[in-house]
């Protein structure tokens, strides 16, 4: 029986006790997950326009998503079409037709098995017969991940995956997956491809209706919460999320209401956001770590996982936590550049099917996200103000805390208002544990690629994910701001 931490409901972590947990989120299949192998799809040669789906063996959608599991197949040896002479044979999919979807990913039975190697993907808009180019998917091999002997890593469910890719509005797909060839790394003859693989298709369901007109409306004066950028303003490309909160009129299902009871000090339970406060506002507010100085920059506005519209049945019942917050580590979701503000809880909740059902992960990994309108969305759930341990930085996930920058920020540079959005996030949330942005900090490594299990390791406060694991996240472009990040999270600290 798996058993983690939990605490009670509350901005101040009261007493632990151990409670066990729920069955391993992928022990058997979960809801929403549809397994579709070859025969319920339809191939399609290069030149053909869009077949129509077969609807024996296709499930319909679930209204608040699904997502579809296909077998990778063994691939027609390489030609200079498909991927140039002399590449390796590899495994895949040809030109198909399935229910539409909007994010990509691999998976594969053994989290611990390495996919050495390339993967590809193009698609086909919904209701078109415009093919995409190929894409790249990042294959970061666990970097994201719980850490080695945690409960959540060992829960016998966790699947080897690729980063998820967001390719919009989708019903064609093909995949190659191609092994690296003999060489890179010293190896004499090209590694064999993880067993297992699967190609994964997300569809992230419909946005949460709008609740109803807060009680108390916003003065004409502020268009966005105090503390937000203009460019803020661009939440959803219309409307910044309201100055007060919207509470939902529907009756929560003990999920939600649990998932919105843990920032109750907050915000109402079934509020879509939590409104930003003035610094003094904050100070008042804050419960500030025992014997810290009261440095805190301002809170945030934050959009609630209600507000970005998490499926609650999808994650395990209990919040696991650290004793605190040393760190914040920062990355990068690697999910491409190609989405609009107003896409963004779609993104969100297509990677949070993909971690829970698809990587068998107990919640999405991240504690917080960002996107490029600088709008801050609550992660993994277990409540805002308090030290949540997530599956963001394998090796170093205890005590710290991970915030995705929604994109891929290895050669396009992250906008200004999601770098501003990190320093305003972090100068609140380590500033509630006494940390210093611009300080150090010393972390016990639970083992990675770069550091061994039972290391001592010096970082900064706030870290991109490469200073823990030897990675290319959090992309070289957003890795160099965070030298910025850290002066204005100070700043706002009042340091």
């Amino acid at each position: 029986m798996r058993a983690l931490l939990v605490t009670s409901v509350g901005v101040t972590c009261a007493a632990a006790l151990i409670l066990p947990l729920a069955t391993p989120a992928l022990a058997a299949p979960p809801p929403h997950t549809v397994s579709a192998g070859p025969p319920s799809l339809s191939p399609e040669s290069p030149g053909a326009g869009p077949p129509a789906v077969r609807t024996a063996g296709l499930p319909a959608a679930d209204s608040a998503g699904s997502t579809q599991s296909l077998p990778l197949e063994p691939l027609a040896a390489p030609s200079d079409r498909v991927a140039g002479a002399g590449a390796a044979a590899g495994q895949g999919l040809e030109r198909r037709t399935a229910r539409p979807f909007s994010l990509v990913g691999v998976v594969w039975d053994d989290a611990k098995a390495e996919l050495h190697g390339t993967v590809q993907v193009r698609t086909r808009a919904t209701g078109s017969a415009d093919w995409s180019d190929w894409q790249d998917v990042e294959t970061h091999n666990a970097e994201h991940a719980a850490d080695l002997g945690s409960d959540e890593r060992s829960s016998g469910g966790v699947r080897g995956a690729t980063a998820p890719l967001w390719v919009g509005d989708s019903d064609g797909v093909e995949v190659r997956v191609r092994p690296e060839p003999a060489g890179p790394r010293g190896r004499s003859a090209t590694a064999p491809l993880p067993e297992g693989m699967r190609l994964e298709l997300v569809d992230p369901g419909p946005d949460p209706a709008p609740g109803p007109a807060a009680e108390t409306a916003p003065e004409p004066a502020r268009a966005a919460p105090a503390g937000r950028s203009a460019a803020v303003a661009a939440f959803a490309v219309n409307p910044a999320p309201p100055t007060t909160p919207v509470v939902l009129p529907e009756v929560l299902t003990a999920e939600s209401e649990a998932a919105s009871a843990v920032n109750a000090e907050l915000a109402p339970l079934g509020a879509t956001f939590i409104p930003a406060l003035t610094k003094a506002q904050t100070e008042d507010a804050a419960t500030i770590a025992a014997g810290a100085k009261p440095y805190i920059g301002p809170r945030p506005g934050i959009i609630t996982r209600k507000g970005w519209g998490a499926d609650e049945r999808l994650r395990e019942r209990q919040f696991a936590y650290t004793k605190t917050v040393k760190a914040a580590f920062v990355h990068h979701s690697a999910t491409g550049n190609n989405y609009t503000c107003k896409q963004a809880p779609s993104v969100l909740r297509s990677i949070y099917r993909y971690h829970v059902q698809s990587s068998g992960w107990r919640d999405f990994g991240y504690n917080f996200a960002v996107d490029k309108c600088g709008n801050i969305y609550e992660g993994r759930a277990g409540g805002v103000t308090k030290a949540v341990l997530g599956a963001h930085t394998l090796g170093f996930n205890t005590n710290t805390m991970g915030i995705a920058v929604l994109g891929s920020y290895s050669s396009t540079n992250p906008p200004a208002a999601a770098v501003t959005a990190v320093s305003k996030l972090t100068a609140w949330k380590l500033g509630l544990f006494g940390r210093n942005p611009k300080g150090k900090v010393t972390l016990t490594s639970g083992g990675s690629n770069k550091y061994k299990a039972g290391a001592k390791v010096r970082m900064n406060v706030i870290s991109g994910h490469r200073d823990g694991f030897a990675t290319e996240c959090p992309g070289a472009r957003l890795y160099k701001k965070l030298g910025t990040a850290r002066t204005t999270s100070a700043k706002l600290q009042g340091r």
